[in-house]
């Protein structure tokens, strides 16, 4: 697989940050440059990384340069690891505070490799610019969105080095089915993340989209599957976030047992709901290309657990995880140190999770969530 550039790693890590020991993670509405090469350290950096922190060491503590924590994640190979400054990661671990830098719009690639916007923030510049769900993304500053991986393109809506402040801004050339072709140009804005968006429809279903795992966000799920007869979880464009709210969030729909395993130094963790959750309430979890890491999790517990039906299409495919150790200058330097299990033992890293209902690539996978939820019925 080709190497992944800094900062393209750097946002997607931070992005879907999973486990308990991790310091913080937060979906931010962006996804880094493929075009600009990996920076090579010296090649007398690696032996100094290596010997400093050791094959296998947690490197908290350790006098590591920026140069010699890149060279050590790509001695190892490691595909998530990544290196922060101090003030990179108090920047991006915002968003456990409901907070962060961005546009208000999140986007999805389907299996045609068509670039689309599948969520808009209310109120947000995207917002305010008439963008839509739905909306083809052409460019973003004058690149083909299309040819760029959507970890990129995500990156770009944040803002690479020395855009990464409100006002700074970006153009993006959309279009809305076969209408013309627009040309927007966004100003970034600190943005409240509102995380969890509720729709109460007929028959008392509810359609609960969550796009991402931040503090409380299990809370907010409970509270609103309160009273459902029937629920549709919207995992679309979901990029992960906190283990402990996607496990709770399994929780509320399930009476006792696994939700998964996953690994960190030392050993493996078992993650268990505890008893009394809803196991009644037909459920259908709608999932695609965006729904990742931790999402991805909470996918595969309810899907082995035979708790919910899955619709949509074929999931990311980050089942690793990874922990954050702070340097000697309080830098972050975060690698992988294992992978995460579903009940039955799948893990997800590269296949992704298949839906057992595909929504093909023209069909509305939303629609044929609510005909599926239809079929299983509702709670009365």
């Amino acid at each position: 697989m080709p190497e992944t550039p800094r900062r393209a790693r750097q946002v997607v890590t931070l992005s879907l940050v999973f486990g308990a020991v991790l310091l913080a993670g937060a979906a931010t509405g962006a996804w880094g440059d493929p075009a600009a090469p990996h920076p090579r350290p010296s090649g007398d950096a690696a032996p100094a990384a290596v010997a400093t922190v050791g094959a296998g060491q947690d490197p908290a503590g350790a006098a590591l340069s920026e140069q010699q924590a890149e060279h050590l994640i790509g001695a190892t190979g490691d595909r998530w690891g990544a290196y922060y400054s101090a003030r990179e990661y108090a920047e991006f671990s915002q968003g456990l505070d409901g907070r962060y830098l961005g546009v208000g719009l999140s986007v999805g690639r389907g299996q045609d490799g068509v670039t689309t916007v599948s969520q808009v923030l209310p109120a947000g510049p995207a917002a305010a610019a008439g963008i839509a769900v739905g909306d083809r993304l052409l460019t973003i500053d004058a690149d083909q969105a299309d040819r760029l991986p959507v970890t990129e393109v995500v990156a770009r809506l944040r803002g690479r080095e020395g855009e990464r402040q409100a006002g700074s801004e970006v153009t993006l050339a959309v279009r809305r089915g076969d209408g013309e072709v627009r040309e927007v140009r966004l100003r970034r804005a600190l943005l409240d993340s509102q995380q969890v968006a509720v729709e109460r429809l007929d028959k008392g279903v509810v359609r609960i989209t969550v796009r991402a795992f931040t503090s409380g966000v299990a809370e907010q799920v409970r509270a609103a599957v309160h009273g459902a007869h029937g629920v549709v979880l919207d995992l679309r464009g979901n990029s992960g976030g906190l283990v402990e709210e996607a496990a709770g969030t399994a929780a509320v729909f399930l009476d006792g047992g696994p939700v998964g395993s996953y690994q960190e130094r030392g050993g493996t963790r078992e993650l268990t709901a505890p008893p009394g959750g809803d196991q009644r309430t037909p459920l259908v979890v709608l999932v695609d290309g965006g729904t990742m890491s931790a999402a991805e999790l909470l996918t595969g517990a309810l899907q082995d657990r035979s708790r919910a039906v899955v619709v949509g299409g074929r999931t990311f495919g980050k089942g690793t995880v990874q922990q954050p150790s702070r340097l000697a200058d309080g830098a972050v330097l975060e690698l992988t140190v294992g992978r995460y299990y579903t009940p039955a033992g799948r893990s997800p890293e590269d296949v992704g999770l298949v839906p057992d209902v595909p929504a093909s690539g023209t069909e509305d996978a939303g629609a044929l969530a609510l005909r599926v939820l239809a079929g299983l019925g509702t709670r009365t």
